[in-house]
């Protein structure tokens, strides 16, 4: 599936001859991710192209008379669709081409060198590991040092994640986006313009059940002890009052298999829930907690007349959701880093036999899409592991995904997750 990466603006800029270039302000996943020029971006497509030959989606091509204003904004929708579809190709994000270019205008951006430096991973239970890292150093390999301390099997690594966390008041988090394995965590989280924002270790599945695939790994099995015990205390899981004896009893006992064994059984365990938000369902205007998890979307909604309904929406009867902006950006170079306070996710769902769509305004917009996407890939792998006749593409053609940018006065960047 596709990157949430989009490119809503463009500046001319002037250059050292008093000509001018066109500078490009990157998102991926509603927060600044660097800015570029053209010229790099057509470089590191040669460079991608020696390697992986006509499998690179095409590239907009250049202009050697000046660009209209028209001329312009298609070549910014082709980059931007450029930067999605690269983004699919599992050996090209691996390969160092890919990887060295984005680390580079990542620091460019943000003008940080490249150093050693202290970086804090916070814990589920509160605590901090400080590493020693290089600030170019992306997720994917931070993730292995903060495992190798810990003495995690590097063979789990793919069951865990970094995250940006916001500490709110009375203690309570936000979770606020995944880090992609290319993104460096050192600059992620200067750039990410929060208070009390911090790089967080957390596991990375939406099914609970694959708590046993990390059972014979005391390091692996202490992370997801730590983080039921996080959820419980910040209400994302909702033991029962019997439920929350017995876990306070095995939890005395230090007995951390079967303290997991019986989370399974509480409501909520192993989601992820977002902070309040709005929606438009059963009327506009309600309030909404979100808990994502288990292939479902589970809504506590507050209703005009602070009366509360809980809805669930079962994630095999969701045909497409999109993630679409509301809004414009004025200033690119103050202190405006992220689109999240303006940003709503639809999804057509099948309801009394007919589509309808759904609308959520979050500013978490892009995390719940991201944790839409995980629900789907899981899924597939394990109907995949059921029905071993999947994996022979003669008979069982691959599923389309397919992310479109749309623009309408002032709705930009719409990424649609489609036919999955």
């Amino acid at each position: 599936m596709k990157m949430h990466f989009c490119i809503p603006v463009s500046q001319q800029r002037p250059d050292a001859l008093g000509g001018r270039y066109v500078l490009y302000s990157v998102y991926l996943d509603g927060y600044l991710f660097c800015r570029v020029r053209y010229s790099q971006l057509h470089r590191w497509n040669e460079q991608l192209r020696r390697i992986f030959g006509n499998s690179l989606p095409p590239f907009p091509p250049k202009y050697y008379l000046a660009m209209t204003a028209s001329m312009a904004d298609e070549r910014r929708d082709q980059l931007e669709q450029y930067l999605q579809k690269v983004t699919m190709d599992p050996n090209m994000l691996r390969s160092d081409v890919f990887i060295d270019f984005l680390k580079l205008v990542q620091l460019d951006t943000f003008s940080i060198t490249i150093k050693t430096a202290a970086l804090d991973i916070f814990l589920p239970d509160g605590r901090n590991i400080q590493i020693e890292i290089l600030t170019s150093d992306t997720a994917e390999r931070v993730l292995e040092v903060v495992s190798h301390k810990i003495g995690m099997c590097q063979e789990l690594l793919g069951y865990f994640g970094l995250f940006l966390i916001r500490f709110r008041k009375e203690g309570k988090l936000s979770v606020m986006k995944k880090l992609a394995d290319f993104e460096l965590p050192y600059v992620s989280l200067r750039s990410a313009g929060m208070e009390n924002c911090k790089v967080g270790l957390r596991k990375w599945y939406m099914d609970p059940s694959l708590d046993s695939m990390l059972m014979d790994c005391t390091a692996a099995v202490d992370l997801i002890h730590m983080q039921a015990l996080q959820d419980i205390e910040q209400e994302w899981a909702k033991p029962t009052q019997a439920q929350r004896q017995k876990l306070e009893a095995l939890q005395k006992e230090d007995n951390q298999t079967k303290f997991l064994e019986l989370s399974q059984e509480v409501r909520h365990y192993g989601y992820l829930q977002l902070d309040p938000c709005t929606c438009d369902y059963p009327e506009p205007g309600c309030g909404a907690v979100l808990s994502v998890g288990n292939d479902e979307i589970s809504c506590c909604i507050t209703l005009p007349d602070n009366q509360t309904q809980e809805t669930i929406f079962q994630m095999s009867r969701v045909k497409c959701w999109k993630v679409t902006f509301l809004g414009t950006l004025l200033d690119m170079d103050g202190p405006q880093r992220t689109l999240n306070q303006n940003l709503e996710l639809r999804f057509q769902y099948s309801e009394d036999s007919r589509w309808q769509w759904f609308v959520i305004y979050t500013k978490q917009a892009f995390l719940l899409s991201s944790c839409l996407k995980k629900m789907i890939s899981e899924k597939t792998v394990k109907l995949a592991a059921e029905n071993p006749e999947m994996k022979d593409s003669s008979r069982f053609p691959p599923r389309k995904s397919k992310i479109e940018i749309a623009k309408a006065n002032c709705v930009f960047g719409t990424i649609k997750e489609e036919d999955l």
